[in-house]
């Protein structure tokens, strides 16, 4: 996992009994190569903890594609390009326990020229038997400036009757180098807590999932990512990510959590792939998010193993209960 490196003078100043409340992104392009190396690993069937599932190999290496055209753009950007808020700004999101960033007020218009870059990227790597995703960039790039913003406002509030769901992943691919960027920029202490735990304390964006963390003070600790600028926050486990009751949360996977170890299992119980992925659910607002255990793979990537593990969403939509919050390079429209 990605974490930002600490300068000197700062681990001075460390409570070092606390709990990180807040890991920020080391760097945006530090973050899509990262997702771009695992979605590599799931698109190859190499990640043991994921059902591997052949026909999803296409897809993965497309969305790899993406990562790296996010990567690349990501080292392009300058910090006028970023437009971070002054300190005031930053002071007043603090006084009122706003999100410092949030990415549903006016954004900086950069973020629809890195849209064009990233659709020029995959337009170049487009295959002719990629005419159909060659007529979806056509139309993004047609698209005037007041649409484009409604279909952004659209994708981060997760409006699925309003989402065109063959553009929405682009526009929200363009979105995360932005507000990736922008997040590797702040520094925990200008980060409100927030009163709800379901919403990024960076940007208000929704979680894309959870991951239960090892090493360091994180050490066991469930952090929720963020789907929007790769932040991740602590919110306690047991506690439904959507409605934050406690009450019915029970966990559902593709092995059951209990069942036997077969006989050739490692002794070490630190490394079952079995445990790597569950589905925590709440039998109050019946939904559910995703929950990857790093004890059980060290290389989690959250937002890549949520798209690769569509197999326990099939499963847990099946039982009755319904996602909590979508990963923003997959829609299904609104049905």
């Amino acid at each position: 996992m990605v974490q930002r490196i600490i300068e000197r003078g700062e681990i001075e100043s460390l409570d070092h009994t606390a709990l990180p409340r807040l890991l920020l992104p080391e760097t945006a392009a530090t973050v899509f190569t990262t997702r771009a190396a695992r979605l590599r690993d799931l698109a190859e069937g190499k990640v043991a903890g994921i059902a591997f599932n052949p026909a999803m190999s296409g897809y993965l290496e497309f969305i790899r594609e993406v990562a790296l055209a996010q990567a690349e753009i990501a080292k392009s950007l300058s910090n006028v390009d970023l437009a971070m808020p002054d300190q005031q700004s930053l002071n007043l999101a603090l006084d009122h326990m706003m999100p410092p960033l949030a990415a549903q007020l006016k954004r900086p218009e950069i973020w629809r020229t890195i849209l064009n870059q990233l659709i020029d990227q995959l337009a170049d790597k487009s295959k002719p038997e990629r005419a159909e995703l060659n007529v979806v960039l056509t139309g993004l790039r047609e698209l005037n400036d007041t649409d484009l913003e409604d279909q952004a406002n659209a994708v981060l509030a997760q409006r699925h009757e309003d989402v065109n769901p063959a553009q929405a992943p682009f526009i929200a691919a363009a979105l995360q180098v932005l507000w990736t960027a922008r997040a590797s920029q702040l520094k925990q202490q200008q980060v409100p807590m927030l009163e709800t735990f379901t919403l990024c304390p960076v940007c208000g964006s929704h979680p894309v999932a959870s991951l239960i963390r090892i090493g360091g003070q994180s050490q066991g600790y469930r952090y929720l990512q963020c789907g929007m600028c790769a932040s991740q926050w602590h919110m306690v486990r047991v506690k439904c990510a959507s409605c934050e009751q406690n009450g019915k949360i029970s966990y559902q996977g593709l092995d059951p959590i209990d069942a036997p170890e077969p006989a050739a299992a490692p002794v070490n119980k630190a490394n079952d792939p079995r445990k790597y992925v569950r589905a925590e659910t709440c039998g109050d607002c019946h939904c559910y998010t995703k929950i990857f255990n790093q004890e059980h793979d060290y290389n989690a990537e959250p937002f890549a193993d949520d798209l690769a593990s569509l197999t326990l969403d099939i499963l847990v939509s099946e039982a009755g209960y319904t996602r909590g919050n979508i990963n923003p390079l997959l829609w299904f429209g609104e049905s």
